[in-house]
């Protein structure tokens, strides 16, 4: 898995850090993960592009309940 290095980060930095992740019952690192993954998650523009690309992608496909499906399977 690749790593990532930052250095020359400013002590008081590095304390405010390690507090949250000590509330959060976390080590540093696991807290810098946290917070590095929900830092690149896509913006909500970026979802919303997507939700509209599937739905346009779906669009004239049939999309009914499947309870009648699973029943049937389940009475086999």
């Amino acid at each position: 898995m690749p790593q990532l290095v930052i250095r020359n980060v400013d002590p008081q930095v590095v304390a405010r850090l390690k507090a949250q992740a000590k509330r959060h019952h976390r080590s540093l690192e696991g807290e810098l993960r946290q917070i590095v993954t929900e830092a690149a998650r896509p913006s909500r523009a970026e979802l919303a592009h997507r939700a509209l690309a599937l739905a346009s992608a779906l669009q004239g496909r049939w999309v009914g309940d499947s309870a009648a499906l699973i029943r049937e399977d389940r009475d086999r």
